[in-house]
């Protein structure tokens, strides 16, 4: 079951070079598109010193690495995970994205944004068809202000995302008709963003900050942001994930991603499960009291709920616990904005 809302006609797509309506992009014109996005992305993004008392009362150094500064539209590390994917894209003659999130998905608003931007056609298969008879949320309604159509499906067909036949079926579907039909059909971007492309992307989150500190640590909603970030640091350095789902399924996720991207496991990584606080979404009062204290002492826009505000609120508890040695210095990797 399942049903679409209309969006906005997608601005107009880029024009492709060469001879003939089938080709496409090269790399050169990818490169030269992404360059063009007006602000330029932000990179390296910049590490923040953060005089936190209670860190610094157990002896740890604590410094926030701003990737929500990277690009207005594209921020975090959904600017590092989708970049390469629209450059495979692009390369690839594509002119419209496919992909996948919750009502509240952060990947959802930024491949919109970045269809928005490249004047590529977007749609959004979005978990939980019962949204569709209800008024768009504001993470939602920024999707089709952008331009993205937005399809709801069942829970139970949104589990089969990853099934061959089910993606050949909306991609038929989805993908045809309209100015831009014609083409290789929709280039699909897994739930997140995170795939081998996109892992590979993350790589340079580490190597940003290789000498820099002893944990960088970050929220893992699908897993590829720290598969890329575990790969990319040097020796000596680990790699931390909270996640913000519940299930325990991450650490095979990661595993796999990173199998896919390097054909084996890279870096020195863990997760610690015990800070999602309940599941996706679920941002009990402790939490927000704990965010909003947070971001007042440090004078910092409101952390992002479903990802930020749990990394934070864990690893101040994990620093009470003594997890971390006193004289290290421990990175938090911001990934986006509330």
């Amino acid at each position: 079951m399942s049903s679409s809302a209309p969006a906005p006609p997608p601005s107009t797509p880029p024009r492709r070079r060469g001879s003939g309506a089938g080709s496409g992009f090269g790399s050169a014109d990818a490169e030269a598109l992404l360059a063009a996005l007006t602000p330029a992305p932000l990179l390296p993004s910049p590490l923040q010193e953060t005089d936190d008392e209670g860190f610094a009362r157990l002896g740890v150094r604590l410094l926030l690495k701003r990737d929500d500064l990277i690009h207005p539209a594209l921020p975090g590390n959904k600017w590092r995970k989708l970049a390469p994917n629209l450059r495979a894209a692009l390369d690839g003659g594509h002119r419209s994205l496919l992909t996948f999130g919750g009502a509240y998905s952060n990947h959802l608003r930024a491949t919109a944004a970045a269809g928005a931007l490249l004047g590529l056609a977007t749609t959004g298969v979005v978990r939980g068809d019962e949204l569709a008879a209800r008024p768009l949320n504001p993470s939602l309604a920024r999707c089709a202000a952008d331009g993205m159509r937005l399809h709801f499906v069942s829970r139970a067909d949104y589990r089969r995302r990853t099934d061959p036949g089910y993606l050949a079926e909306l991609r038929g579907r989805l993908g045809s008709g309209g100015p831009h039909a014609e083409g290789p059909g929709p280039f699909l971007i897994p739930e997140g963003g995170s795939n081998a492309l996109a892992v590979r992307g993350c790589t340079a989150l580490g190597h940003e900050l290789r000498g820099r500190t002893d944990v960088a640590a970050v929220a893992c909603g699908t897993g590829g942001t720290l598969a890329g970030l575990a790969a990319g640091l040097g020796p000596g350095q680990r790699a931390l994930g909270i996640p913000v789902v519940k299930g325990g399924f991450l650490a095979g996720e990661v595993a796999g991603l990173q199998r896919a991207a390097f054909g084996g496991t890279r870096g020195d990584w863990s997760l610690d499960e015990r800070f999602h606080c309940g599941g996706y979404g679920r941002r009990p009062r402790e939490l927000e009291s704990f965010a909003a204290g947070f971001a007042a002492r440090h004078g910092l826009p409101p952390l992002d709920g479903v990802h930020v505000a749990k990394l934070m609120y864990g690893l101040t508890a994990l620093a009470e616990e003594g997890a971390f040695a006193r004289g290290s210095t421990v990175t938090a990797v911001v990934t986006g904005r509330g």
